[in-house]
């Protein structure tokens, strides 16, 4: 495994999954690796395998894979007219086999576990990290551990146990239990593979140069994408560098991060040009994916975006249900509360005309909307009880 960098200070280290942070600056370590000459195998299935160049893998293990990449782009037409957007695609990450983004770096993160020999690997999660590390670890013959928040949805605990991990609903305060899960780990000789693990954000990567492909060689102008602890956007920002670097691009899209307004960290800080987040005491939003009250990928993230030309947004609890309807009735998309803040945030820049009418939009759907069942309101659908002999009545009505 190659050296691991600090976005913030530059100092580089010997890579060792047990001290994952600057002794200096305290911020969460990236790979230093830097893809030479790398190529696109296209004979290779989108996915790992295909980018292998680009990553700091050895060789890819077919036998470690649940099928994970390949997302499909899907431009969404229907929107586009019926609201006057410019063009706009949904890469939708929901597509992956345990229903998320997190599949991409649960992927490289199990390839570093059984390289470095871990019998059991863990992770800290708001859902569907937990599923996904739980699903990959079963693959790899790992034992896996998992913390979750004690309100996560039960959907996303019985998909985490169903593969046989050991899941603990944990109280307390969430950065804390992301600081303990580490000390667990040095103690016991886990590996816990959480949100701003490097090797989880070198997967990460692999979207947008499937992105690239999949817009027919060539680099949206925007990306929206929903933040929680940083680690997703600062991997699609690496990757799009990484095509810039090796010249498959002349240009980077603009990146805009997007939160829920009951818990936006980051976004705070950002646009009052802090370095320093501080933490939500009460977060408060239905994207429970996201509602992480202190990001530990925030302050770096802030320093990508801003060297970038990248921007961060929030959008409240009424447009992100509102959101989530429309791309499901629309374009047949049926995403989680927090993937749905991209479309909402799109929509308002959009009004505001803030976005060219030229600008190829990207929106990155990170998560099924089936994992939050529960939060779907019911009362805006058309559900209704009848008895047989009224049908005929009842569906003239709807007529």
């Amino acid at each position: 495994m190659k050296n691991l960098l600090c976005p913030i200070c530059g100092r580089t280290y010997p890579a060792d999954v047990r001290s994952l942070f600057c002794p200096v600056c305290g911020d969460p370590l990236v790979s230093a690796f830097i893809p030479k000459s790398p190529k696109i195998r296209r004979r290779e299935p989108m996915g790992i395998s295909r980018y292998l160049d680009f990553i700091p893998l050895a060789e890819f293990d077919r036998n470690l894979s649940l099928g994970e990449g390949g997302a499909p782009l899907q431009a969404l037409t229907r929107l586009q007219s019926a609201f006057h957007f410019p063009p706009v695609f949904a890469k939708n990450e929901a597509m992956n086999p345990t229903g998320s983004f997190k599949d991409r770096g649960s992927v490289v993160a199990i390839h570093v576990a059984r390289a470095l020999g871990f019998e059991t690997v863990g992770t800290i999660s708001t859902g569907n990290m937990a599923g996904s590390t739980a699903a990959y670890a079963a693959r790899a013959g790992l034992r896996s551990v998992i913390f979750v928040k004690d309100d996560t949805p039960r959907e996303k605990i019985l998909a985490a146990g169903i593969h046989g991990a050991n899941v603990i609903k944990v109280r307390g305060d969430y950065a804390l239990l992301f600081v303990k899960s580490f000390e667990i780990g040095r103690l016991l000789s886990f590996y816990f593979i959480n949100s701003v693990d490097p090797y989880r954000i070198e997967g990460y990567k692999v979207t947008s140069y499937e992105i690239f492909e999949q817009l027919g060689g060539r680099a949206p102008e925007i990306l929206f994408v929903p933040v929680s602890s940083g680690g997703h956007l600062i991997g699609l920002i690496r990757g799009f560098v990484d095509l810039k670097r090796a010249g498959f691009i002349r240009r980077l899209p603009r990146f805009i991060g997007v939160q829920a307004r009951g818990c936006a960290p980051i976004t705070r800080a950002f646009e009052r040009k802090q370095t320093a987040i501080k933490p939500v005491r009460s977060p408060r939003t239905i994207a429970h994916a996201i509602a992480n009250p202190y990001p530990p990928g925030g302050k770096a993230l802030i320093k990508m975006l801003a060297a970038n030309g990248g921007e961060m947004a929030a959008v409240g609890e009424g447009e992100i249900l509102k959101a989530q309807r429309t791309l499901a009735e629309y374009e047949g998309i049926f995403c989680d509360p927090a993937s749905a803040t991209v479309l909402a945030a799109f929509a308002k820049r959009t009004k505001q005309g803030r976005i060219s009418p030229r600008s190829r939009t990207v929106l990155v759907i990170t998560g099924s909307g089936l994992k939050t069942i529960g939060d779907v309101d019911e009362s805006k659908l058309r559900i209704a009880g009848a008895d047989l002999s009224d049908l005929p009545q009842l569906m003239a009505a709807w007529k």
